[in-house]
């Protein structure tokens, strides 16, 4: 059964688009992800103009977190004050990463903008996730205890003045790093059409030492309130949102994410971390090689008249 997206203008399988937001929704119920950094691709892989792409992947990302951050709410696995610290930043990145996205719009180069970012974010933060998680499993299988950080062993960021306890976390740390990181993330996330949780969780497990599976619940609660603002930015200045095309991802994100954050809670937290780390690298060499790959078309013509 086809469909026509009014925005994106072309015609497609609404089944396939469905199965789409499903298989990445449990990816983000699962790794608190968000799974804009899968979905965007692969809209972009199906003809999706990358405009389209990323301002209507960001209701689909919306929609998938809130499903799963329920989840992760009932289990009690949220840190809500350290949540609200980084949505202080996330929301004053969201509005920073629109104004980006709408200037390299008008410039035109939007799609190369978000596929080179795409390749150099997820291979870089893959391969460092990959690498990390392969050791730690190694010394475990090697009957090795693995290294603790103490909290005097923090990076000097941490150590910044207004510090601060959050008990959930169990760490003690300033809170001017988790505002930019906040800020970071809703940039990324709204220049990009990612949830910025594949970058946050990294960063809250590495950098801020947040047990993983309370990384992934506040992860999802950033991602869910800075992609509600990046949609109706989007919406609101850029016009970008395809609302049938979010609507059927809705649907399948948020049937798929009550699934993977059920599964994802089951799984012990290295192997949960090395499966992210392996996802986050496929999808950036996917991205790198559509990339460099000559095009079947070797001549386009477009319509540049505003």
């Amino acid at each position: 059964m086809t469909i026509y997206l009014p925005i994106a203008e072309i015609p497609v399988a609404i089944f396939t688009i469905f199965a789409m937001g499903l298989a990445v929704g449990f990816i983000s119920g699962m790794f608190g992800v968000g799974g804009g950094f899968l979905m965007t691709p692969l809209l972009i892989f199906t003809g999706v103009p990358a405009a389209v792409a990323v301002a209507s992947v960001s209701a689909h990302m919306a929609a998938s977190s809130f499903s799963g951050a329920l989840s992760y709410l009932r289990k009690g696995l949220i840190d809500l004050p350290l949540a609200g610290f980084l949505l202080a930043g996330g929301l004053l990145g969201t509005g920073l990463g629109v104004a980006a996205f709408a200037l390299m719009r008008a410039l035109g180069q939007v799609d190369l903008l978000i596929s080179v970012s795409y390749v150099l974010l997820l291979t870089g933060v893959g391969t460092l996730m990959l690498v990390e998680s392969v050791r730690f499993i190694l010394r475990a299988w090697g009957g090795a205890k693995p290294s603790i950080r103490r909290p005097g062993t923090h990076g000097w960021f941490l150590r910044l003045p207004l510090k601060m306890r959050f008990r959930r976390s169990r760490i003690y740390v300033s809170v001017i790093p988790v505002v930019v990181l906040g800020l970071g993330v809703g940039f990324l996330g709204a220049l990009l059409g990612v949830g910025g949780g594949f970058l946050l969780v990294p960063a809250l497990i590495y950098l801020l030492r947040v047990p993983t599976q309370t990384s992934i619940g506040t992860a999802l609660v950033l991602t869910l309130v800075t992609m509600v603002s990046a949609t109706i930015m989007h919406a609101a200045f850029n016009g970008t949102v395809d609302a049938i095309l979010a609507l059927i991802l809705m649907i399948g994100g948020t049937m798929g994410a009550q699934f993977g954050a059920r599964t994802g809670q089951r799984l012990k937290a290295e192997y949960l971390r090395l499966l992210l780390a392996l996802l986050v690298l496929a999808v950036g060499l996917r991205v790198g090689y559509d990339l460099v790959r000559p095009p079947t078309d070797q001549f386009a013509v477009t319509n540049t008249e505003r």
